[in-house]
């Protein structure tokens, strides 16, 4: 028989009555004072698990409901029906049922049907996409990666796949992972080899350089997948390994990139409240009860955009807050990024125009020669979650930052020559998932919105 899917069932997709197969993992089970026997199976497929009846006439089951313990595996097959006490529920009458895969030590399985703590299953990242809220992130997240990259096909983009190995720094500074090759002597020992690539290499920190290449000839392209920061930090937000959405737009300046920004971040939200409404149910009622409204509100009204200038000067007006000054020029921290956003103007922030010092060698110089066409955007509870700017196409701007910066200008001679042969004004965005499904989620730590967390003296399963 072909296997059914508990969503498809919740959904009235499978017709009550009929024989249906289902196969999945056990949540709980009990007796009743009638000798009915009740298993709570779920498949991952949707948040809800489904309740199965057994009775004496199954062979053998009596003897065998013992090894059916939480998180075995099981394959089952019965009648659909509406369930007794609530007729828009569901259970299956079972008339056969086989073990897959048994527990083998109930005592030491660490995904026991009781509420574990986020930290507790860190512990345990191998297993904890089997509770409710793992499963809840896991579903966003894949959907999330979908309705991005669906919004991207829609709006007729090309999906460019960047290099994870570079000799570029993309943000002109330090903080990467250098690639290295071994090989085992005869003891068994790691001997280093001479350079592989025959220069000095490293994990990405970003796809961007290599896809403005591509903007630069298809016009809209963007990138989707890891990147790695070898930042020396352990907070809620910083992962060393993580997932970047990076988009590179031709023909385009910084606030026609904002208005891609807006259309594509509303279109996913919009989404995300359709087609995950029970996982946003359960986040609701168990992580965060405004999760739903925020994401609702978000589609109906506009970003605020301001200037770093006036973010500096608002900043500067809460004297008992921020008692020391910030000087024009200096970086807006986390703390001044949760004020604007969690207190002052409590809705997602847009700041543009930094000074030219804060940002990167490739952002275009505004007018003023003092700032750059640069973007942050700012979300309630995280912080930044989107950077972005208008790259700078001119030569002699470019080349000029190059020196500010003292970068090799020879190891960007491929990007320079961008310049060179048929320059266009582009801009362009990056997005980092995990932070955007924290938004989503109401999750606070972002170790729990990636299956496997990177993080410094952290690199377990």
């Amino acid at each position: 028989m072909k296997t059914i899917l508990i969503k498809n069932i919740v959904n009235n997709i499978v017709k009550v009555s009929s024989i249906v197969k289902i196969q999945g993992w056990v949540k709980n089970k009990r007796m009743s004072k009638s000798h009915l026997f009740f298993v709570d199976i779920y498949d991952g497929s949707c948040i809800h698990s489904l309740q199965l009846i057994f009775n004496n006439s199954i062979i053998n089951f009596q003897d065998n409901f013992s090894q059916i313990i939480p998180g075995c595996s099981i394959s089952i097959q019965g009648k659909l029906v509406h369930a007794l006490k609530n007729k828009k529920m569901f259970e299956v009458q079972v008339f056969k049922c086989k073990v897959i895969g048994y527990v083998y030590n109930s005592n030491s399985y660490p995904m026991s049907s009781k509420k574990h703590t986020m930290e507790h299953l860190r512990k345990h990242a191998h297993l904890r996409a089997r509770t409710n809220i793992i499963g809840v992130i896991s579903r966003i997240r894949s959907n999330v990666f979908y309705y991005f990259n669906k919004f991207f096909y829609k709006n007729n983009y090309h999906w460019v796949s960047s290099p994870i190995i570079t000799s570029l720094n993309a943000e002109g500074a330090g903080d990467m992972f250098k690639i290295s090759n071994f090989k085992k002597n005869k003891d068994n020992l790691d001997i280093q080899q001479k350079k592989f690539f025959g220069k000095d290499v490293y994990l990405t920190v970003s796809g961007q350089l290599s896809i403005e290449s591509y903007a630069c000839a298809l016009s809209k392209v963007y990138t989707f997948g890891p990147i790695f920061r070898a930042e020396n930090s352990n907070t809620t937000r910083h992962l060393s390994e993580f997932w970047m959405l990076e988009v590179e737009v031709a023909f385009k300046d910084m606030f026609g990139i904002i208005e891609i920004i807006k259309k594509m971040l509303k279109y996913v939200i919009k989404l995300v409240l359709k087609k995950n409404k029970d996982d946003l149910l359960f986040l609701k009622e168990n992580i965060n009860s405004t999760v739903i409204k925020r994401l609702k509100n978000f589609l109906k009204s506009d970003i605020i955009q301001i200037d770093y200038k006036k973010a500096i000067n608002i900043l500067n007006k809460q004297n008992k807050i921020f008692p020391n000054k910030i000087i024009y020029g200096n970086d807006i921290n986390s703390d001044h990024e949760k004020f604007l956003v969690d207190k002052y103007f409590k809705s997602p922030l847009i700041i543009i125009n930094y000074p030219k010092t804060l940002k990167p060698f490739y952002m275009r110089i505004n007018d003023d020669k003092k700032t750059v066409a640069a973007l942050d955007i700012l979300f309630p509870g995280i912080g930044e979650i989107i950077g972005g700017s208008q790259r700078e196409e001119r030569i002699k701007y470019l080349d000029q930052r190059i020196s500010e910066l003292k970068l090799n200008i020879k190891d960007y001679k491929w990007y320079r020559d961008l310049r060179f042969y048929g320059t266009v004004p582009h801009s362009g965005f990056g997005l980092g998932l995990e932070r955007f499904i924290m938004y989503l989620t109401g999750i606070k730590n972002i170790k729990d919105v990636i299956p496997f967390p990177r993080t410094i003296n952290n690199a377990n399963f």
